[in-house]
């Protein structure tokens, strides 16, 4: 561990390597190959030194000093990491000091497009209480050329989207080349399978289209009751863990109240007010996601629904995953989201990220509208966390817990990030008008 965060990766395979040879418990083989595949992933994309992530930073940003740049730094603002004892930001670490706080788009040089006013699309839905978006989506993957092996057994998932919740009227369109399987509705995390020998050149598509079908009510604490569903509480490893320190915080937080969407609304209003967003690294390099979290004190999408989730189960609360794309007119993306249950009123929706994009833009409306509420652009293709795919891999997935742009492997080795490229295309996304 101690090579492991000074970046000494090379030496640290060797020594794996070494104690690979010893008669050695198999859970601890296990876990060393584990660890050989994570520092494999783990460099990746830290690309800038110190002063090189400053120079962006002046590049871009009016008046920016390198003092700036150490007090943000010290704020958790950077993700960064040792490469063989050389400090290394993350290629997207401008991106993300822009996205998360908002002040910086005033200094910005060459000021962006204004984004989708949310604002506007929340009310819409508020004011018809009733909204149904038809969106259609083309999703593709493609071995770059100096990574083909042509003629060899190649095997490919592309996530679809689940008929459920929100989710209906699901039409798979065409697919490239055809498909050799189709996972149901009752797949935790669905696909489409490809199964063949590689031909040059080749892309794997499908394109699809669905409904989303979303419903604004006001939520009413004085009518839930107590009693609960008993699936979605037990603890899931090594993200979704009751861990001392989880359950003090739970207890913190929700402190004694006792109804069930009070208790969800203030796990909601402690994440969302307090803990800022942030991209990070690959899911498969990061330690228990919910405390990563909740003693780090960032995290993306992905990372605000698990630690949402584990609170909640602590508390006694249903609470469940789901993710895929966020597909708007103008933007296709990955998101993560969860849901939680409540009676009388059963799964309601809770959007972590976008509630804390809320509070940070001063945007009351979003943050109290993605408690309890969602947006109708969601393309649910997962909805379980850390679940295999049907049928499994043979080799390590990409994302081991989520499902969102799909796995490729060939029959004899693993594909790694670097050897392909993914392709999120947006045909159509437009309201249903019904009389």
């Amino acid at each position: 561990m101690k090579l492991k965060w000074n970046g000494q990766f090379d030496l640290m395979k060797e020594m794996i390597d070494l104690r690979m040879k010893k008669d050695i418990p198999l859970p601890l083989k296990e876990r060393l190959l584990l660890e050989k595949e994570i520092i494999e992933r783990l460099p990746q994309g830290f690309i800038y030194t110190r002063s090189e992530a400053i120079s962006i930073c002046q590049e871009h940003l009016e008046n920016f000093t390198e003092e700036e740049f150490d007090q943000l730094f010290k704020d958790n603002a950077f993700e960064f990491l040792f490469v063989e004892g050389v400090m290394k930001f993350k290629d997207d670490f401008y991106d993300n000091l822009i996205k998360t706080r908002p002040v910086y788009l005033k200094r910005l040089k060459k000021p962006t497009a204004e984004k989708e006013n949310r604002d506007e699309i929340i009310r819409h839905i508020m004011t018809k209480k009733d909204v149904k978006y038809k969106l259609r989506v083309k999703v593709a993957m493609k071995i770059k050329p100096e990574y083909e092996e042509i003629g060899k057994t190649v095997r490919v998932w592309l996530p679809v989207p689940i008929a459920y919740a929100q989710a209906e009227d699901v039409k798979i369109i065409k697919s490239t080349p055809q498909y050799q399987q189709i996972n149901g509705n009752e797949a935790p995390q669905r696909s489409v399978y490809f199964e063949q020998k590689l031909q040059p050149d080749q892309e794997f598509s499908v394109e699809y289209e669905f409904v989303n079908h979303v419903v604004y009510q006001e939520l009413d604490e004085k009518v839930v009751k107590n009693s609960q569903m008993n699936d979605f509480l037990e603890e899931c490893p090594p993200h979704i863990v009751f861990t001392p320190y989880l359950r003090q915080l739970t207890m913190d937080i929700i402190q004694n109240e006792t109804n069930p969407l009070l208790k969800a609304k203030k796990i909601y209003d402690y994440i969302t007010t307090h803990i800022p967003y942030s991209y990070v690294r690959s899911y498969i390099t990061l330690p228990c996601l919910s405390e990563y979290m909740a003693t780090g004190w960032k995290g993306d999408c992905g990372i605000y629904a698990t630690l949402f989730i584990t609170l909640c189960r602590i508390a006694g609360i249903p609470a469940t995953w789901q993710s895929g794309l966020y597909c708007t007119p103008d933007f296709i993306g990955n998101h993560d989201w969860a849901r939680f249950y409540i009676e009388p009123y059963g799964f309601l929706f809770c959007d972590c990220s976008f509630g804390g994009s809320g509070f940070r833009n001063h945007s009351e409306l979003q943050r109290q509208f993605y408690f309890g509420h969602i947006d109708p652009f969601r393309i649910p293709s997962a909805q379980q966390f850390q679940t295999d795919l049907i049928p499994a891999k043979t080799f390590i997935r990409r994302d081991p817990y989520d499902h969102q742009t799909g796995e490729i492997e060939y029959e004899h080795r693993a594909i790694h990030d670097y050897e392909y490229d993914m392709y999120q295309e947006i045909i159509e996304v437009k309201e249903i008008n019904e009389k």
